[in-house]
């Protein structure tokens, strides 16, 4: 929500102090909730202070105005609630995912009814066992046999570096080059978080391979977007290359098209592309 990364090892070594310093004095064990952090961020919060300061806010409500507060009726906090609620909804990111994919779509439809009409937590775990199957099916999907055919003389092994072609390319210091590799799925979607942070001021240009992705998902494809949206901030030019069919048309319709992006068939066009916008 503040376009920055999320730092979760911080939050959950936090927390687990906080329970720890908790327990010591008969306290209950709690965990962070989304709603008190997406009040402070609509609000205009903008760091730690605020997450600091309604702590401090909240136990003078508790030494002090407890006795007051139990006279507000609850249909009134259930409204406050419910218009919270409604404010954190990202409903184009929700509209893209339902166009994005059937199974995806299914997944988000199943987990959002079971957390109204059943229970959360019920409704997290059948949400995971959903998006594993899908993964699983995903990744079935991928596999590629192929018909004997008979040796050649060309078909020898191939003792050359896998980025040879490369080998000039990554000395450049005006463009950073990134190759995925894999199934960029919800679970490695963090990864790519944190790649703008590497990216020096001296960059003009970001290349990033997807020529050994098989698929990406909702997921990733918002990384790869929050990544964008960083880089038009500070004027990098983003290049996608080898992006298969099925990547691209996912990658599209989560808005990464041109101009904002450029597709490349390969690195050696989007380096050249890169260096004649540069130069």
């Amino acid at each position: 929500m503040t376009g920055r990364r999320h730092r979760s090892n911080c939050e959950l070594v936090a927390q687990g102090v906080a329970n720890i310093g908790s327990a010591l004095f008969s306290g209950i064990c709690v965990t962070g909730t989304i709603a008190r952090t997406a009040t402070n961020v609509r609000a205009g919060a903008h760091g730690p202070v605020a997450g600091m300061l309604h702590s401090a806010f909240l136990l003078m409500f508790v030494l002090v105005a407890a006795p007051v507060a139990a006279f507000i009726p609850l249909a009134c906090l259930a409204g406050v609630l419910a218009v919270v609620a409604w404010n954190m909804l990202e409903r184009d990111a929700i509209a893209t995912l339902l166009r994005t994919s059937r199974g995806e779509a299914a997944v988000l439809v199943v987990t959002f009814g079971l957390t109204i009409f059943r229970d959360l937590t019920e409704a997290i775990v059948v949400g995971f066992a959903l998006g594993s199957l899908l993964f699983i099916y995903r990744m079935s999907q991928t596999t590629a046999i192929e018909t004997a055919m008979p040796f050649v003389p060309e078909d020898q092994a191939d003792t050359a570096p896998r980025l040879e072609h490369e080998s000039d390319q990554v000395s450049d210091r005006h463009v950073a080059i990134y190759r995925i590799s894999g199934a960029f799925f919800f679970g490695a979607a963090g990864a790519i978080a944190s790649l703008f942070d590497r990216i020096g001021d001296t960059h003009r240009a970001l290349i990033l391979d997807f020529s050994a992705v098989p698929f990406i998902d909702s997921s990733g494809a918002h990384a790869i977007e929050g990544l964008v949206r960083k880089a038009s901030r500070r004027h990098v030019d983003i290049y996608f290359t080898g992006t298969s069919p099925t990547v691209r048309r996912d990658l599209v319709i989560h808005g990464l098209k041109p101009p904002s992006v450029h597709y490349k068939a390969s690195i050696a066009l989007a380096r050249t592309a890169a260096e004649h916008e540069g130069s």
